[in-house]
């Protein structure tokens, strides 16, 4: 039987296999500290709960169209306006699967094969995978702890050729909890608009930032920024709704229409009951969201300064989402043996940072108890004394 050359080149997702491993030892009765998952452990709040519970009672259970209801887009329309001062018309946004979905059609809709896709490293470890499913070729910048993990216009530059059709900012990112400013975006933009190079804008930790950090969206910072950009958002992280697979883009209205077409004829429309739910997210009260970032910032320190403190580890201190990215070089291990070491030593689960293109590093969720981190920050300390 011979598969596709897309699907045979495929990387299996770093995260998920260590999330699965832990919950297997876990199922076991092994007493593991996981680290490695990419959702808030708080529950979905009650008022989106009760909306998708009663659309489902009054029947909302069939097809939608294929971009989301219309409420819903109007909505998310809204809410770009008076969140990231941009202006996109309900017809300008698409709701999918989950902002992966969102993110994939983006790529899709641009990318030709050959085409090359700037990525700045640590990243996503999605962003390759669905770069080369889209026949295009990913060209990886590593970026430095020195500057936060975030690209520099000049280092775009450089890394641009001819065949250069997109370059994917993650701010605030995953795994780095890092923010790119408004005068780094505002650079980037520029040498975009240069080479009518798309900007594809993964802003789904928008909600989740600290210590008066801001969020910028990049299309929001000229006319020609707007035009080039691709802005994915979604409901997983700041309403704790992961498994409600709802993401959405908002995108200028030809590229909006190519993605369009393209989900009726791959996944269809979204969950239906679960857009209900969607829709009183937004328009619900935000103080679950507030509280869930005060809860996050409380472990983001603790976690920060207890990793900061243990000998031949380095991390730079994130100001968004909820992750903090560890430099284990000073300990002489790669991060694949690293974790694999801490897992089976220690029991605790963290994701190995060649995962995200920086076998220097591992990535540690703080989406978990306070408690689970005070302990599985006590064994990683105790665990590199011995190294």
């Amino acid at each position: 039987m011979e598969l596709a050359t897309r699907v045979k080149e495929l990387t299996p997702s770093l995260t998920l296999a260590i999330d699965s491993k832990a919950k297997a030892l876990k199922a076991e009765g092994v007493d593991v500290c996981g680290f490695g998952a990419g959702e808030p452990d708080m529950d979905t709040p009650e008022h989106i709960k009760a909306a998708c519970i009663e659309a489902i009672q009054n029947g909302f259970t069939k097809y939608t169209p294929s971009s989301g209801t219309p409420e819903l887009r109007q909505a998310i329309s809204e809410k770009f306006a008076a969140d990231n001062g941009l202006e996109y018309k309900p017809s300008q946004i698409i709701v999918s699967n989950g902002a992966k979905q969102s993110c994939f059609n983006a790529i899709a809709a641009v990318c030709n094969p050959g085409d090359e896709v700037i990525i700045p490293a640590p990243f996503w470890l999605s962003y390759p995978e669905m770069v080369r499913l889209a026949g295009a070729e990913p060209v990886i910048v590593q970026t430095t702890e020195e500057n936060q993990w975030k690209i520099t216009a000049e280092q775009f530059e450089e890394a641009m050729t001819p065949r250069t059709k997109m370059i994917i900012i993650n701010s605030p990112g995953n795994p780095t909890g890092s923010i790119y400013s408004r005068e780094e975006l505002r650079a980037i933009s520029e040498v975009a608009a240069e080479e009518d190079i798309y900007i594809l804008s993964d802003e789904i930790y928008e909600k989740l930032t600290y210590e008066g950090a801001e969020h910028v969206s990049i299309a929001s910072l000229t006319p020609e920024a707007y035009d080039l950009t691709i802005t994915v958002n979604g409901f997983s992280k700041a309403y704790a709704m992961t498994g409600w697979r709802l993401g959405y883009l908002g995108a200028p209205e030809p590229i909006a229409r190519a993605i369009d077409s393209m989900q009726s004829h791959s996944t269809s429309n979204p969950c239906s009951f679960a857009q209900k739910g969607a829709l009183a997210a937004l328009k619900g009260d935000q103080q679950c969201v507030t509280d869930m970032r005060e809860e996050f910032d409380i472990r983001r320190q603790y976690m920060y300064e207890r990793l900061s403190s243990i000998p031949g580890v380095t991390a730079v201190k994130p100001l968004g989402a909820f992750y903090v990215l560890a430099n284990i070089s000073g300990l002489g291990l790669k991060s694949q043996n690293f974790a694999d070491r801490l897992l089976s030593k220690a029991n605790v689960a963290v994701v190995p940072g060649i995962a995200f293109g920086d076998d220097r590093t591992v990535r540690l969720s703080y989406a978990t108890s306070l408690d689970v981190i005070k302990t599985g920050l006590d064994r990683i300390e105790e665990f590199c004394k011995t190294l």
